[in-house]
């Protein structure tokens, strides 16, 4: 991996570019400051902490079976990652030992959300760069795992299958042609993403080379998920920790090197691990349909009798899951006197991979921001205007997001030429 090179400011005049916090679009609050030498950005700043929902106070009100809807909330599009972690926590808190079958049923629900997320991902980014023909062909493709999703479980979005000690549904023999079918047209469409993305010289001028995190800014500053590992870091809570039925399967790191044979850390790097990792679940799910046993999908199917059990719990517990953009931690602790957590905490991936953004976008191009920005899947809405501060002449004018994307595209059809 090449070191990226500090940058050099080529006239005295340097721009000020604020971005964000608030705007009535933003669901999550999050302010850059840019500094630009022409079109080129010379620093980057990022500043946290803008708003905060009280999910979290509002768990710490209510029991586990109740937190569970509350966990689906944080984010829509890891609507299963945040409830499995609380769980886990539950579970780890309280001694609670979950059903074998109800493991490899987790696996399952999890690996079909990384597929949707990734997929969804693989839209966005082409949109960023101009491709809307990509953006609709890879929806085409979500709308199938969202028909699985609401066929397993009942629901699209919020899938509310996750439970404490277990799952709520369980997939019968009966169901498992229906997954097969699904998993079969994932396959035969794989070839045409991967060939969209990897093979495609437009993608490769705008991937390439943009966006670089070196394998020591990704340990230095903490990233996770497929941001960190395209960066060469070997960092996977499902192979680390092997929780659920991931230790019965075989699962490896997906690493740019296991199909280039080499690690930049760029966009493109980002986008051949989400696409190696979309196979990867296809693989666990196939697995855990082939190996799955027999018996409950529930530890304890009567609520009061466990938040009988939650509430004698006095301790604490963590739970991690391998999310599709990085590692959830949930961390709960009980009283021993109430069953609702005396206290709850829940760390999103995208805390962590907000700062790798500084070293990622400095010496980029202002039309690289919206697909640097993307290729980390932030789970942060965009801020709908920019404003740009000319320091010599002491005047602003506005990009608004429109304007910002056209730059983008507009870079992308120069590099077409």
């Amino acid at each position: 991996m090449k070191k990226k090179e500090s940058v050099k400011t080529t006239t005295k005049t340097t721009y000020q570019i604020p971005i964000g916090p608030i705007h009535p679009a933003l669901k999550e609050p999050v302010m850059f400051e840019f500094e630009i030498d022409g079109e080129r950005i010379v620093d980057v700043d990022v500043s946290l902490g803008h708003v905060h929902r009280g999910i979290e106070w509002a768990g710490m009100q209510r029991n586990p079976v109740q937190i569970l809807y509350l966990a689906e909330r944080i984010c829509g599009i890891c609507s299963y990652s945040h409830p499995i972690a609380f769980a886990r926590a539950v579970e780890n808190a309280c001694d609670i030992e979950v059903p074998e079958r109800a493991e490899y049923l987790r696996v399952i629900h999890g690996e079909l959300e990384r597929i949707c997320s990734h997929i969804l991902w693989a839209g966005v980014a082409a949109h960023e760069i101009g491709f809307d023909t990509v953006l609709f062909l890879t929806w085409e493709m979500r709308e199938k795992a969202l028909d699985l999703t609401e066929y397993l479980t009942g629901n699209r979005v919020t899938k509310a299958i996750i439970m404490i000690g277990g799952v709520r549904r369980d997939i019968t023999s009966d169901m498992v042609p229906k997954v097969q079918e699904t998993l079969k047209y994932f396959k035969d469409n794989f070839e045409k993403l991967r060939h969209i993305f990897l093979d495609d010289k437009t993608v490769r001028l705008r991937s390439q080379g943009c966006g670089v995190l070196t394998y020591d800014d990704a340990l230095k500053l903490c990233a996770i998920g497929p941001t960190t590992r395209a960066s060469g870091v070997k960092k996977d809570v499902r192979v680390d920790q092997a929780y659920a039925a991931y230790g019965d399967l075989d699962i490896d790191y997906m690493t740019p090197d296991v199909l280039t044979g080499e690690v930049n850390g760029d966009v493109y790097d980002r986008i051949i691990v989400r696409l190696l990792e979309v196979k990867q679940s296809i693989d666990l799910i196939e697995q855990c349909l082939d190996k799955m046993p027999s018996g409950d999908i529930l530890s304890e199917p009567k609520i009061p009798k466990l938040l009988a059990r939650v509430k004698k719990t006095a301790g604490e517990g963590i739970g991690r899951h391998e999310a599709p953009r990085g590692e959830v931690i949930h961390y709960v602790k009980f009283d021993g006197e109430n069953d609702n957590p005396y206290t709850w905490k829940a760390r999103a991936p995208t805390y962590n991979n907000i700062l790798p953004w500084i070293p990622m976008l400095k010496g980029e191009q202002i039309a690289d921001i919206p697909i640097v920005a993307a290729s980390t899947d932030p789970c942060i809405s965009c801020t709908n205007r920019v404003t740009i501060v000319d320091n010599d002449k002491n005047s602003r004018y506005i990009l608004n997001r429109e304007e910002l994307h056209r730059m983008s595209i507009e870079k992308t059809r120069r590099l077409m030429k």
